[in-house]
């Protein structure tokens, strides 16, 4: 919200998110039981012209310009191998875990998380049924299809339960200044209501 309201452009969005990161850190409980189950973040962050994806592991950080087709985040690291920004420390630190070799191409997901990156978009998960329901409509998606996808339970995108999706929000920015954007927001936490 505050990369939203301090800047004017994704990038500098990104930028803003990253500031308060290596200020503040992040933390705090993911879940209004007694239950301490936190995460780090991940960000889709657009606008009318340019994307980026933001992903974190505690202080440190990756971000992918999105450079076309279609991208999606959900509860794991999925920034591989093109890096656009990262943390000034982001390798070393990683190699001073013994995560990295320092020799092989670096892997911001295989590197900082447990997950195969080789299997992320094939294996059965939020992830990859995210991913396969965006690239069934690549070149045509609408902001219906956009929401459909959103409800989508057998996915595992609309979750139910002890982990209940709490929003979704789907923003149509055209690319013509003189157009407007427009947002849609889900008033309740299942979006398929």
């Amino acid at each position: 919200r505050l990369g939203l309201e301090r800047a004017d452009t994704a990038e500098k969005a990104v930028t803003v998110i990253v500031d308060l990161l290596e200020k503040y850190g992040q933390g705090g409980n993911c879940m209004e039981s007694q239950m301490a189950f936190t995460y780090h973040n991940s960000f889709l962050i657009a606008d009318r012209k340019e994307a980026w994806v933001l992903e974190t592991s505690g202080k440190y950080w990756a971000a992918e310009k999105v450079e076309g087709g279609v991208r999606n985040i959900s509860n794991q690291l999925s920034i591989t191998t093109k890096i656009d920004r990262e943390h000034p420390e982001l390798k070393e630190y990683a190699k001073s875990k013994g995560w990295w070799d320092g020799e092989k191409e670096f892997d911001f997901a295989a590197t900082y998380s447990y997950v195969n990156t080789a299997r992320m978009t094939t294996t059965r998960g939020r992830y990859c049924e995210g991913y396969k329901l965006l690239n069934k409509h690549k070149g045509s998606i609408t902001s219906e299809i956009m929401m459909e996808i959103l409800r989508d339970k057998e996915s595992g995108i609309n979750m139910e339960g002890g982990f209940m999706t709490t929003g979704s929000m789907v923003s149509v920015l055209p690319q013509q200044p003189d157009l407007p954007c427009i947002h849609y927001f889900t008033g309740t936490p299942d979006p398929a209501r």
